[in-house]
């Protein structure tokens, strides 16, 4: 098996990147059949729990209270209703449950006191849990970890030159010092991106390098394609093609062979012949569910049918996680 490598230069990424296509999927195949059993997908459920209303001017998201959007801001929801989705999520055969809430950073309040006890039953329940929360600060990475959260979904978008041209409200070094903090306290890193917002393919090769040469690849990175919405200002971005998402994708799996590449947002504009030359390309992971925070995703019968055609199978949850990671009640049934 192949040595990780965190010394990958942007030279040697953009010539993988812009392999001829059927030859960079062969690659990245025989990558992704030496680190992962193929076949196996991460089967993940994310739920917006605090929708609406985000202080952020992010330019792709609906959530931003900076854009004329049909999302309107909603209080947080009871406890009652994330456990009971959590719960319906496993029953579909979710392994892994994304919690994300439309804050800027990490509150200080009652709601981020609810999101550790979250946490902690939904963990008790044997799923990995993962929360996109926004900035955070040292005390509330420690006490998320304390919680048993597992992963921190905080992405780095596009090359910083891009993102400070889509988003001023805070700074790309600011994701860094977030992703840093997750990973000081043993938390995994969901870290990923999106294309199709107007980046060029320089632009898509510095985030790949971004990734692939820190200290620690990302346990998840998902890549993402634009879901253009009414009242964003890149509403008129057209819909990004498959193979740029296959493209993506494999070559995150041939620089990063470890990590679950996750086949995110813009899959529910893919047939499923499209989807499978991603699976191809190296993604095992993949959200289910009728949304992905707001907007629209694959039917949970779809995904169903197609892991039949393809002989696709969820991976387990837990799996190659470290003892510290594995909640004592997913021991116990072991």
């Amino acid at each position: 098996m192949a040595d990780l490598r965190t010394d990958w230069t942007k030279e040697e990424i953009s010539n993988i990147y812009h392999t001829s296509l059927m030859e960079l999927i062969y690659r990245a195949a025989t990558v992704h059949r030496k680190h992962h059993e193929t076949g196996e997908v991460q089967v993940c459920t994310l739920l917006s729990i605090k929708t609406g209303g985000c202080p952020e001017d992010c330019a792709y998201c609906p959530q931003s209270a900076h854009h004329d959007t049909d999302v309107e801001a909603e209080d947080m929801l009871e406890p009652e209703e994330i456990l009971s989705a959590a719960e319906r999520a496993k029953e579909a055969g979710s392994t892994r449950f994304c919690m994300g809430a439309a804050w800027r950073c990490g509150r200080e309040t009652k709601d981020f006191d609810q999101v550790l006890d979250m946490v902690s039953e939904i963990t008790d329940m044997g799923m990995e849990v993962c929360c996109t929360l926004g900035m955070l600060t040292d005390e509330q990475a420690e006490k998320l970890k304390e919680a048993g959260l597992y992963a921190y979904n905080h992405n780095l978008d596009s090359s910083e030159d891009f993102y400070n041209r889509i988003i001023s409200t805070r700074k790309y070094q600011d994701r860094l010092d977030t992703i840093e903090r997750v990973r000081e306290n043993d938390i995994s890193v969901c870290s990923g991106g999106i294309i199709g917002m107007g980046e060029t393919d320089e632009d898509r090769i510095e985030l790949i390098h971004n990734l692939s040469t820190m200290p620690e690849h990302p346990e998840s990175v998902p890549v993402n394609a634009l879901i253009a919405v009414e009242g964003t200002p890149l509403e008129d971005q057209p819909k990004v093609p498959w193979y740029d998402m296959a493209r993506m994708i494999a070559t995150a799996r041939i620089t990063m062979p470890d990590s679950m590449v996750r086949l995110s947002a813009g899959r529910v504009d893919m047939n499923m012949e499209e989807q499978a030359l991603c699976f191809m390309a190296g993604a095992n992971s993949i959200f289910t569910g009728d949304k992905l925070l707001t907007t629209q995703n694959n039917e949970l019968s779809e995904d169903k049918r197609m892991f039949d055609i393809l002989g696709l199978k969820p991976r387990e949850a837990f799996k190659d996680a470290k003892e510290e990671h594995i909640p004592d009640t997913v021991e116990a049934a072991e």
